[in-house]
């Protein structure tokens, strides 16, 4: 008899543990197809990290072939999906159309930047999804020091040298926190800004705190940081239009700038939208068995999914990177029950906590519920990056090692152009992390 295919469509967090946990549990018995526009899983927490020259690129990527061996690795998109004859239809990353059948269906797809009406934004922000806008971001940020360094014009050097991070939830906090030491960095190095001045760097956000979705306490301990590195907090305050000189904001203040980074959230993949099947507020709805209702061939999981939270009742999952990847387990054990391996069992669990690396030593935790700062809530931080990580730990810390003994290496290397990350782009990335990690 012919194997049981079981097609997983994306390869962030929740994918990645539905595909090794079925390729554990099932070994070669069933065919694991696993669909993915990369031949990587990306850990986006410490994306961050790549853009300030703390990390090599390499180090957030876990190759997919070198760690799922039984699963079979298709390169593509999936752009259309046929519920009623059971097939997967994608592109593949030189434009060629393709198509899986598939036995059981797994969507993981995850999420996309969320987009909102301001003039302008769309043409002149890039968000923060992907390794290739982080790739961009840190030479974008390096290119506009050098020549702000060089021109002898004042205000043109203070626009290039003037960084704009929109949205002060994990992702923006930290990209603001991490920015502002990598470009403080850069000017040491250069005589021009010797003489006065340093970048500018500023966090802004619509909510009345930075990090609105933790405790107070480590809120302002995170604001705290911020201000004393010379990050200029922003708070009730958000963009009315975006243009190539600069930003205006919604209380008319104009601020001449060449950065402008997007991180004001995420939406779901709107390919879960265009199957026909109910949504909750744009995530497709499961039951806590992780399948879809009157699909039972076809599960999902990950920021794709209105996932329903036992430990809160009337209430779904958030879409954090610790949920995914416990979902992708969960997901991984009930497909495998549906072909008559182990028995079906319905996802729980209850957020860990958190940690937010705000560049250096400094960090914010809440580890189990216990709010943690500055030193320690770093250790914690990074140890918790290291065991989260499915693979790279030692390459990672070895990184962290060079960066503290040695001055960071900060040269544009050109492999991203800004065209090839435009804010539409949908990463093929999974949600972060909250609970012991982030968002």
């Amino acid at each position: 008899m012919s194997r049981q295919r079981i097609v997983i469509v994306g390869a962030g967090f929740a994918g990645y543990e539905t595909a090794r946990t079925l390729s554990h549990r099932m070994g070669d018995r069933v065919e694991i197809v696993l669909l993915n526009p990369t031949d990587y899983f990306l850990y986006l927490p410490l994306l961050p990290q790549v853009a300030a020259g703390v990390l090599e690129p390499r180090r957030v990527t876990v190759s997919l072939p070198g760690t799922l061996p039984r699963v079979r690795l298709v390169l593509g998109l999936a752009d259309d999906i046929d519920l009623e004859a059971g097939r997967v239809g994608y592109t593949d990353p030189e434009g060629r159309r393709g198509t899986l059948s598939y036995d059981r269906l797994v969507l993981t797809v995850g999420s996309v930047n969320k987009l909102l009406p301001i003039p302008g934004v769309a043409e002149h922000a890039h968000g923060f999804r992907g390794l290739a806008e982080a790739l961009y971001l840190r030479d974008h940020v390096t290119r506009q020091i050098e020549l702000a360094a060089a021109t002898d014009d004042r205000r043109e050097c203070a626009a290039r040298s003037t960084f704009v991070v929109v949205g002060a939830g994990y992702t923006g906090t930290e990209v603001a926190a991490q920015g502002k030491m990598f470009t403080d960095a850069l000017v040491r190095k250069q005589r021009v800004w010797r003489q006065g001045g340093k970048p500018r760097w500023l966090l802004l956000d619509i909510a009345s705190r930075v990090l609105p979705e933790l405790d107070h306490r480590l809120s302002e301990t995170a604001d705290q940081v911020l201000r004393r590195r010379g990050v200029e907090v922003r708070t009730g305050t958000s963009v009315a239009e975006a243009t190539h000189d600069g930003i205006t904001l919604d209380d008319g203040d104009h601020i001449c700038t060449r950065t402008l980074v997007w991180c004001v959230g995420v939406r779901p993949d709107p390919l879960v939208s265009e199957l026909g099947l109910p949504v909750e507020h744009g995530r497709l709805v499961v039951d806590a068995a992780l399948n879809v209702p009157g699909r039972p061939e076809v599960f999902a999981c990950g920021d794709a999914a209105a996932v329903p939270d036992l430990t809160r009742p009337g209430q779904y999952t958030p879409m954090t990177a610790q949920h995914s990847s416990r979902q992708g387990k969960v997901a991984g054990r009930n497909v495998a029950a549906s072909l008559g391996d182990g028995h079906r069992e319905l996802y729980k669990h209850s957020d860990l906590g958190f940690v937010v690396d705000l560049g250096g030593a400094q960090a914010a935790a809440n580890p189990l519920g216990v709010p943690l700062s500055g030193p320690l809530a770093g250790a914690v931080t990074r140890g918790y990056h290291l065991a989260a990580m499915p693979g790279n730990r030692v390459r990672v810390a070895a990184d962290w090692l060079l960066d503290a003994a040695l001055p960071r290496q900060a040269v544009q290397l050109g492999l991203v152009r800004s065209g090839a990350v435009p804010l539409e782009s949908s990463s093929p990335a999974a949600g972060a992390i909250t609970g012991a990690g982030r968002r």
